[in-house]
């Protein structure tokens, strides 16, 4: 199967940049899904608001962002995910 070589934070230019930062900020590192996404800049551009609004506390959502990384979490356990 082939794979998509994602585009490391040092690696990246342009509009790369800020989408970047703006993961970083974020989650404190480019995570490699969007260092995947980063081939279609501006569908990571676009996906970005939308993780900060599911994955952090307010903005509409009842459960605490502990609550939801728990759930991250053990829907990767329970899917025997590596990574």
């Amino acid at each position: 199967m082939s794979h998509i070589r994602p585009i490391p934070p040092e690696e990246a230019t342009g509009v790369l940049v800020p989408i970047y930062e703006g993961i970083t900020g974020l989650l404190g590192r480019v995570a490699n899904s969007y260092r995947t996404m980063a081939h279609a800049p501006y569908v990571a551009q676009v996906m970005l608001p939308l993780t900060v609004t599911l994955m952090r506390e307010g903005l509409g959502t009842i459960l605490s962002s502990k609550i939801k990384e728990m759930a991250v979490i053990k829907t990767s356990q329970v899917n025997e995910c590596e990574y």
